[in-house]
């Protein structure tokens, strides 16, 4: 069992512990910090006499939260006689991740695969990937009486967590921070009745039987599935990326572009995607410098003239980005000339914009369904694949445009083709 402590409390049980002992910082109204729960229970229940583990409630314990350095929740710190050890865990921790940090840190053997296989949980419709085409499924599936289930390996809202703002989705009045509206959107599923499990690996999943395994322990049966994994932008692997992303570093023009309105931004990349929306972009900012790698876009041909001839766009050939910088924001980008090896920072603009191109998330099922070219999920005009009974929505199918809003109706026509799936088998 994991027991709770307090500041007062802090130096004698774990400054002056013996062992092995991990301490949660956690927070109410935390959907990662409820998901950690009980796969911290079961690190007790698997290391009994080798492991101890304590939680404590961060805002109420700010000024040792503060002094320890721990920002966010849950947080796990893993101590040994009395010494913080290792790399913490923070956000959404996977249950394999747990394990694998027991056996870094402590050299104790993984006894992730000798978990206790629970009885097969049975439902209606498994929704795999918690953003808006996931979100919205669950809503419409919940309220049809369905037994729904969300799975997702990370926190509920998909690539609209880290959206500063929203501003084109019907019916918000004014912008709305992207995580605050993915935050509505999963507590109206909840309400309605639907099970999120959020930080859960799936570690086996066979769509033919519509068979899924959580965790290596939790075999789920649907008799309907639909796949809402998404898409993601590809990375461009340089440091500071991920610290700013949402931070001034942007991956969607449509959604961020009105808010540089008047300044000046950074495109990188070259194909059709990069020049497209730098086009768009130009309807906001009042200078834009397209940074490329090559001496000519990738593009189509007209596209890369209207660039060209544009009196807002200007174009940095031969170089790549090799650092973004800043504080608690993107403030300045380091590049480095590909002809010349030579380096600078570029400090003339408010943000950028990185479009690379976009990787679909298959691969759990990706060579148990039929893909396009570019690896994206082939639907039916029900969203249905080509085995029966389980669909595809949001960014994961194969389609021309990927918004919020073309992922929320995804959501929905997919479930209602799935509720007369399940009916249809229930007859």
């Amino acid at each position: 069992m994991v027991k709770e402590i307090s500041t007062a409390e802090f130096e004698t049980i774990i400054l002056q512990s013996k062992g092995n002992v991990i301490l949660d910082f956690y927070s109410t109204e935390c959907p990662p910090c409820e998901a950690l729960a009980p796969k911290l229970e079961d690190i007790v229940e698997a290391y009994p006499k080798e492991v101890v583990a304590y939680k404590i409630f961060r805002q109420g314990n700010k000024e040792l939260a503060q002094k320890l350095g721990v920002r966010s929740s849950p947080t796990l710190l893993f101590y040994k006689d009395g010494q913080e050890e290792g790399q913490r865990l923070s956000g959404a921790i996977l249950k394999s991740q747990l394990f694998q940090a027991i056996q870094d840190i402590y050299a104790l053997p993984n006894k992730l695969a000798e978990q206790v296989v629970s009885k097969t949980q049975k439902v209606d419709l498994a929704i795999i990937g918690a953003g808006p085409a996931g979100l919205t499924a669950a809503i419409y599936a919940s309220r049809a009486k369905l037994n729904t289930l969300v799975i997702d390996s990370g926190s509920p809202g998909g690539q609209v967590n880290v959206t500063h703002l929203v501003a084109n989705y019907p019916g918000t009045d004014e912008a709305i921070n992207g995580y605050m509206l993915m935050h509505k959107m999963t507590e109206q599923a909840k309400r309605y009745g639907a099970t999120i499990r959020m930080a859960a690996e799936i570690t086996a999943l066979d769509l033919n039987t519509k068979t899924i395994v959580i965790d290596n322990s939790q075999p789920i049966q649907a008799k309907a599935i639909i796949l809402a994994t998404g898409s993601k932008p590809r990375l461009l692997g340089v440091p500071g990326e991920k610290e700013f992303s949402g931070k001034g570093i942007s991956y969607c023009a449509t959604c961020d572009g009105s808010f540089y309105e008047g300044k000046k931004v950074y495109v990188i990349g070259g194909g059709n995607s990069a020049v497209e929306e730098a086009l768009f972009l130009t309807k906001y900012v009042s200078e834009l410098t397209i940074i490329h790698q090559f001496d000519s876009f990738q593009a189509n041909a007209m596209s890369a003239e209207e660039v060209l001839n544009h009196p807002k766009i200007k174009v940095l050939w031969s170089h790549e980005p090799r650092a973004f910088l800043g504080g608690e924001h993107y403030e300045r980008l380091e590049v480095q000339n590909l002809k010349t090896g030579e380096k600078k920072i570029l400090e003339d603009a408010d943000g950028v914009f990185v479009f690379v191109g976009y990787e679909a998330q298959n691969a759990l099922f990706k060579d148990q369904i039929c893909l396009d070219k570019w690896d994206y999920s082939l639907v039916n005009d029900d969203l249905e694949t080509d085995i029966p009974g389980v669909y595809s929505a949001g960014d994961i199918r194969s389609k021309r445009f990927r918004q919020i809003t073309t992922a929320v109706s995804d959501g929905t026509i997919a479930t209602l083709a799935a509720e007369k799936y399940i009916h249809g088998l229930k007859g």
